[in-house]
């Protein structure tokens, strides 16, 4: 999974309506990147729990019960 640069760009924008640096959205692009993965495991683990082969939302809102 890649989350561009720009794109944290631009959310840092709309956020806050401030810059971000290249190195610093690379990191915080790293940073999502890799909880956004946590979050798929933890989601793909809730549903075959279910029996089920789809991620849905009661998957996601799982992970974020259990304090993720």
């Amino acid at each position: 999974m890649k989350i561009s640069k720009n794109t944290i760009k631009r959310i840092v924008k709309e956020s806050t309506n401030a810059k971000i640096s290249d190195s610093a959205a690379e990191l915080l692009a790293k940073i999502l990147e890799k909880k956004a993965g946590n979050i798929a495991e933890h989601a793909v683990q809730h549903a075959k729990k279910k029996n089920r082969n789809i991620v849905t939302l009661e998957d996601i809102e799982d992970y974020k019960l259990k304090g993720g």
